[in-house]
């Protein structure tokens, strides 16, 4: 999912029939792959919803992920198994709103919704422990704030003064969990400028404690990176496309897209996308 280029985006195995599957069951498929995964389940009888998504990581399930909720409404489009071009998808982190805005030479355009973001500067002290965890000093950062940041879950959205810098991070892996819960985050999310005219950004994710050290797309805190670049001025309050490339550090380039959903001139939220296509062969990360 998300891919920028050959081997690049993030995998996520998807069950497009998870109807019998224990919650054991669902974690062995993410623990055989060592990826985020998707499962797609019945609507709760009375819902409004059409289908419900769960996602598991090696070490636990998540209440959101936007690349495999992307990819499964994709898989689902390819399958014939979609009768309209609006859904509703229930999460573990509430209803999620679902668009089908075109076909690409890949399959349909999916765009996925999330709610308006939440955003709060962290205090000094915090910020010092989150550099020590990545292994960096103040002079490497931008002079922006470092913000939790959150759509549907806390990340942790860190400025670095270039690309270079972001690139050439070595993170201390065995911190980063204990920071993260100090900080209420699900996952540090570093990021640099490249273009701040055309609106592009170059991130990477470190998640808390996941089953594998780094992301290589990461559309959950894409979103939440918009919100906090909306508050800190760097980005428009329009529908204009923010582009955040992630994975280039892993050798899987990964693009995603966010528009802003404005209602009557205010930004009410934001609606989440990028290409998809089939893996041949999904393997655990090395």
């Amino acid at each position: 999912m998300f891919a920028a280029g050959p081997g690049g985006g993030n995998p996520a195995p998807i069950v497009i029939d998870a109807t019998g599957m224990s919650d054991a069951d669902m974690q062995a498929v993410a623990r055989h792959y060592g990826h985020e995964s998707g499962f797609v389940l019945p609507a709760a009888p009375g819902s409004r919803c059409d289908y419900e998504f769960r996602f598991w990581v090696p070490n636990h399930e998540m209440s959101m992920c936007g690349h495999a909720t992307v990819g499964a409404v994709w898989l689902l489009h390819q399958a014939g198994r979609l009768q309209r071009d609006r859904l509703t998808i229930q999460t573990r982190s509430g209803e999620v709103a679902v668009r089908i805005t075109g076909d690409t030479d890949q399959g349909a355009a999916v765009e996925i919704s999330q709610p308006m973001g939440r955003v709060e500067p962290l205090p000094q002290h915090r910020q010092d422990e989150i550099l020590d965890a990545l292994g960096i000093t103040d002079a490497q950062l931008a002079p922006l704030p470092i913000q939790n940041a959150c759509t549907s879950r806390v990340k942790t959205l860190i400025p670095l003064s270039s690309p270079a810098v972001l690139d050439a991070l070595q993170p201390r892996f065995d911190r980063i969990e204990g920071v993260c819960e100090r900080i209420g985050s699900t996952g540090l999310y570093p990021y640099a400028i490249s273009d701040a005219g055309r609106q592009i950004f170059d991130a990477r994710q470190f998640p808390r404690a996941s089953g594998y050290p780094e992301d290589a797309a990461t559309g959950i805190a894409a979103s939440a990176l918009s919100f906090g670049l909306l508050a800190s001025g760097m980005v428009e309050a329009s529908t204009r496309t923010i582009t955040i490339r992630q994975g280039r550090a892993m050798k899987r380039p990964s693009q995603i897209s966010v528009r802003f959903s404005v209602e009557s001139s205010h930004v009410d939220g934001c609606w989440l996308g990028g290409p998809v296509c089939f893996e041949t062969r999904i393997g655990a990360p090395s």
